[in-house]
């Protein structure tokens, strides 16, 4: 008899999950192989949750409240008027006509769904002090108090953003302040310094908005629209429930110019949508450090499916601000050409957190930059000191069905010595790279069925790995070494049902490798 076992999610919020006769302890020992079909089985469930906001039949036009086309009068106070009168009806839609109106910080409230007609572009205004006075937001995973983002919404329910039109960020005045963003709000927050303290918003300073932010909103509508040049990060809900973004293309080239970033939030769904961007394009974020552990809040329950990915770092990618932990991610049928990975885990060893059930499937990859797939652990980007050790945890995870070629490593894992990556099945994987299979300090990872063809080197090449499997992996012609392993620590590598008459060293033993720490089947 299974029974229902309840905790809390940070302010709430409460989940559930079935428990097997015997308690959590024994959920968790079962769940030492990752269960993919039973994961993937919850995903109705999640759907179930994830319901647009619906808004009453009232329409409220920009242009009624005195906003101009043509991109050169300032309609900021046009798009407040129009916003508040429809929050004050009760609800409805402010409409975006044709034109180009160039307007400041657009403020969202509850009941609110901003639509943009076609032939509709909203072009925002480059003079820092329109975005005055400071809002509470969370830049790089800490909260602080900073310029608005372009558009802005805290503590609403039911709100969306429509429409075929387009936003136009017009950032390039901001862009420049990438290379001399103060790190203070870092301190402040390692401090434990109180939010309120945490006051920012000038040129000094040098801290860019996000184009889109919703802080602490539930019941998110964001579809059909077209955005793109923003200060830094693009969309960026952050503490928010029930989030769809559909049909969404963000097309920006800008520095930190992510395409979508949920941060510590729960029931997200993704779909259709296309990301070409100047940095990640889908990525899950819960918290810097300090901050983050103090906030707890995880992102959660994440489905994320039919999307294109062009350029950007990664396709879909969690971390490195993942503090508050990151779990039930679902990604499928997407594709991703020209980005530098298709799935990216990132982390270092003083961020902390756990990132756990991420499963993957039928993932298509062309033209890669640099990793099929990467989890690692030594994030090399965060400027600032290691001071204190806190490993973050990286498991039960299942990537299968994915397709790539092109790419100059096919996965790339870099766990740490107290802290190994655990737990992840690699299923179906037909890759080819310059290099195969990379991975240092993993634990009970299989690869099953996998077809990985390097141009170069072993197609295993392993250090410091434990309780790994290999099964029924195809060997390219002319392979010298199958598996490289190396590390007195590594042990109970098993090789079965893979023909390996053709290879001149199956196995090449290194750097103190046991004799018996390889067994062929």
């Amino acid at each position: 008899m299974a029974r229902r076992w309840f905790r809390l999610l940070g302010p709430g919020l409460l989940a559930g999950w079935m428990v097997p006769a015997g308690g959590p302890a024994a959920a968790l020992e079962h769940a030492a192989g990752p269960d993919a079909k039973s994961a993937w089985a919850q995903v109705p469930r999640i759907l179930e949750r994830i319901v647009p906001p619906q808004f009453p039949d009232r329409v409220f036009d920009i242009t009624a409240f005195g906003a101009v086309s043509g991109g050169t009068k300032l309609c900021t106070e046009a798009f407040r008027a129009a916003i508040e009168a429809c929050h004050a009806a009760g609800g409805g839609r402010v409409i975006v006509p044709p034109g180009r109106f160039l307007t400041g910080p657009i403020h969202l409230r509850s009941h609110v769904e901003l639509h943009l007609s076609e032939g509709a572009e909203v072009v925002f205004s480059d003079r820092f002090e329109d975005y005055l006075p400071p809002v509470l937001v969370r830049v790089g995973g800490v909260e602080l108090y900073n310029y608005s983002p372009l558009i802005y919404a805290r503590d609403c329910v039911n709100i969306a953003i429509t429409g075929p039109g387009r936003f136009d960020g017009n950032a390039r005045a901001w862009w420049d302040w990438s290379r001399r963003e103060t790190r203070r709000g870092f301190e402040l927050a390692a401090r434990g310094v109180p939010v309120e303290e945490r006051v920012f918003g000038t040129p000094e300073d040098a801290i860019r908005p996000s184009f889109v932010s919703f802080v602490n909103c539930t019941n998110i509508l964001l579809e059909d629209f077209t955005i793109g040049s923003g200060p830094n990060w693009t969309l960026h809900p952050v503490y928010c429930q029930n989030v769809t973004v559909r049909r969404v293309k963000v097309l920006t080239d800008g520095p930190n110019n992510d395409g979508l970033d949920p941060d510590s939030c729960r029931d997200v769904l993704i779909e259709d949508c296309l990301f070409d961007t100047g940095d990640d394009c889908v990525v899950l974020k819960s918290g810097y450090n300090e901050d983050g552990w103090r906030v707890g809040r995880p992102t959660e329950n994440v489905i994320m499916r039919r999307c294109k990915g062009r350029r950007g770092h990664g396709g879909l990618v969690i971390g490195s601000e993942m503090s508050g932990g990151v779990r039930n991610v679902f990604l499928e049928d997407c594709e991703f050409d020209g980005t530098d990975r298709a799935v990216r885990l990132k982390s270092r060893i003083d961020r902390g957190g756990v990132v756990e059930n991420v499963f993957v499937r039928n993932v298509r990859g062309r033209n890669l930059q640099r990793e099929v797939v990467i989890m690692n652990l030594d994030y090399g980007a965060d400027r600032n000191q290691i001071l204190r050790p806190r490993p973050p945890v990286f498991r039960n995870m299942v990537l299968e069905d994915i397709d790539a070629e092109g790419a100059p490593t096919a996965v790339l894992l870099t766990g740490h010595e107290t802290a190994p990556i655990r737990d992840v099945r690699f299923e179906n994987l037909r890759v080819r790279a310059r290099r195969g299979v990379v991975a240092r300090h993993i634990q009970k990872v299989a690869f099953c069925g996998v077809q990985v063809f390097p141009e170069q080197g072993p197609v295993f090449d392993l250090a410091h790995a434990r309780e790994i499997q290999i099964e029924r992996a195809a060997v390219p012609p002319g392979l010298a070494v199958f598996l490289r392993l190396a590390g007195r620590d590594s042990k109970g590598v098993r090789i079965r049902s893979c023909d390996l008459t053709p290879v001149q060293q199956p196995v090449v033993r290194e750097d103190g490798a046991p004799e018996d720490a390889v067994r062929i089947e």
